[in-house]
């Protein structure tokens, strides 16, 4: 099934993309901070929602893996 049916595969596609993109903003800032807008804009903005956001992503991971393992 792919991921865009299946409402936790795309919750889980959607908050590795967030921790994906901080985690490449925290090495290479200047490979996101250049491309602020257009379809490569979209990785700036999940960079920045993991920096800012960043307690409750890392809340939701947790549950994400716990409703994997245990579901």
């Amino acid at each position: 099934m792919l991921a865009l049916f299946n409402f936790q595969s795309l919750l889980t596609v959607i908050i590795l993309l967030i921790c994906t993109c901080t985690y490449l903003r925290s090495l290479f800032p200047s490979l996101l901070d250049r491309n602020k807008t257009g379809v490569m804009g979209t990785f700036w903005k999940f960079a920045r929602i993991g920096e800012r956001k960043s307690p409750y992503v890392s809340v939701f991971c947790l549950g994400l893996a716990m409703a994997s393992l245990f579901m």
